[in-house]
């Protein structure tokens, strides 16, 4: 459905290194960089972070959470580690199991250094 997924940074050097770690533990290449952006890309798709390029503050979506693909939970644990050792903020409930209409699912939610929600999703097999 998707091709990419871009997010506005306040400190786009902060951003990165956020970025790099968490996203590493997913075994995603550091960003390339392309002018005030950063890419990350693996074979479903692309995320990127960037200034604005109208020159005005980036800003967070309030109710917006970006999610990223965990293979298992250890390594949903080690993006919100990553997370927390590179600028990020724990927000939500902590890493663990969640119940819902879809199944049981594990979370790890982070705000990164410019306050966008992000999390790492595990789906157990059933």
């Amino acid at each position: 459905m998707f091709s990419h997924v871009m997010l506005g940074a306040q400190d786009l050097e902060a951003s990165k290194k956020f970025y790099d770690a968490v996203l590493g533990t997913l075994g995603i290449a550091p960003g390339v960089a392309n002018r005030n952006r950063f890419f990350y890309r693996s074979a479903t798709g692309t995320f990127a972070i960037s200034t604005p390029i109208n020159g005005e503050p980036a800003t967070f979506g309030n109710g917006s959470t970006l999610g990223f693909l965990a293979q298992t939970p250890e390594q949903a644990d080690a993006f919100h580690a990553a997370g927390l050792a590179h600028g990020g903020s724990t927000c939500e409930d902590p890493p663990g199991y969640r119940e819902g209409a879809t199944g049981r699912i594990y979370l790890a939610y982070l705000r990164d250094p410019s306050g966008n929600k992000i999390c790492a999703l595990h789906r157990p097999p059933k």
